[in-house]
């Protein structure tokens, strides 16, 4: 069973993603991980990835396609694979149903996880951390024990890194949504597109991720 899982920040794909791979003994495969690797075993490919990297320029298409088809190669995927964090372009899409053309295999399904923009920015934006140790709460999911102490020091003054402000976090996901819709129409039109509400209990969503895997 070969996937690809999509869906905004804070969606829940990282969950799910665990427990497609614990199940269904797949490898989970993320851009980050496949350069990393490549870069690690020096392939030529991964050794370009690092130039690009090393000057603080984005990879180019050729060098992240050629990366993927490599790692896609691998024995690790003969039972199926689950692609997290590509494609991100429509470009990287068609290019991806080339190369597994080249490898004779085909996506079978691409899953992807709705959750409202008003619940994502709630579950990002909810975090907050203490000033003087750094322990991580979340106003609604991990709140503090007694308001305004921090349960591990004690100490009363937190902060919200600009990453997890709601301005912020608003913006992340517009620029999400504008760069997945031509991919999700994409899958749409070839008919390999499944969405979830992942707002819902972890199992409730898995276990739709299941029916569509069986």
């Amino acid at each position: 069973m070969n996937l690809i899982l999509m869906g905004l920040p804070g969606a829940g794909k990282g969950t799910q993603a665990e427990r497609i791979v614990a199940t269904y003994g797949i490898p989970q495969i993320s851009t980050g991980d496949m350069f990393r690797e490549a870069i690690k075993n020096e392939t030529a490919l991964g050794l370009k990835a690092k130039s690009f990297m090393d000057a603080g320029d984005l990879v180019p298409d050729e060098v992240t396609n050629g990366i993927v088809k490599e790692r896609l190669a691998q024995k690790d995927t003969e039972k199926g694979f689950l692609l997290d964090g590509f494609p991100r372009t429509l470009d990287q899409a068609e290019a991806l149903e080339a190369m597994l053309k080249d490898l004779n295999k085909k996506i079978d399904a691409v899953i992807e996880i709705q959750v409202a923009e008003k619940v994502l920015i709630e579950r990002l934006a909810g975090r907050y951390m203490c000033r003087n140790c750094g322990a991580t709460y979340h106003k609604i999911f991990n709140p503090t024990k007694v308001e305004d102490t921090c349960d591990r020091c004690g100490g009363h003054e937190f902060y919200q890194r600009e990453d997890d402000k709601p301005e912020t976090v608003k913006n992340r996901l517009a620029v999400n949504m504008e760069a997945s819709a031509p991919i999700l129409d994409f899958y749409k039109q070839a008919g390999l597109l499944h969405s979830l509400d992942g707002d819902r209990d972890i199992d409730e969503v898995f276990s739709d991720v299941e029916k569509i895997i069986g």
